[in-house]
């Protein structure tokens, strides 16, 4: 059976008193043991456009954009003894897919309505993330297994 998905449809259609949108996906984040390795390969075997490397100490990363027609791919590696990703490194030693990033159009009202569904919050506001806007990542408990990264559109 084929499905289709309507693009005029808002994504939140049919859920009850949702003030909020679902966007379009942002980026998918890859950790990766070796940032210099990985943006050649993107860079020189795949002929990607890559940015260049930004440290975030706030976050305890640094990123590199990975630009695809449709999206991104951000590559994470660890910047500190804090890092969240060097502890994902040391369960995952070769890297792999970290967040999938998807955008919103009130991050503030996202947040208040997924925590009264007991939906967790890694943290207990937004913070700016590498685009330089709000960010909220949400439990990957409560999202299938899937570390979920929402951004202020």
């Amino acid at each position: 059976m084929l499905r289709t998905i309507s693009t005029s449809t808002p994504l939140c259609q049919g859920i009850p008193g949702s003030v909020w949108k679902l966007g379009r996906l942002n980026h998918i984040a890859i950790a990766v043991p070796d940032m210099e390795k990985a943006t050649a390969l993107y860079r020189d075997v795949l002929g990607a456009q890559v940015s260049d490397k930004v440290p975030l100490p706030e976050h305890g990363v640094y990123t590199v954009f990975v630009e695809l027609g449709n999206t991104k791919l951000e590559l994470l590696h660890p910047l500190g003894e804090k890092s969240p990703i060097a502890g994902f490194l040391q369960k995952n030693k070769s890297g792999g897919m970290h967040h999938i990033c998807i955008e919103v159009d009130d991050i503030s009202a996202a947040i208040v309505d997924l925590k009264a569904r007991n939906i967790r919050t890694l943290s207990a506001e937004p913070r700016i993330g590498a685009h330089g806007k709000p960010v909220m990542f949400l439990h990957p408990k409560d999202c299938d297994g899937v570390l979920v990264e929402l951004e202020q559109a």
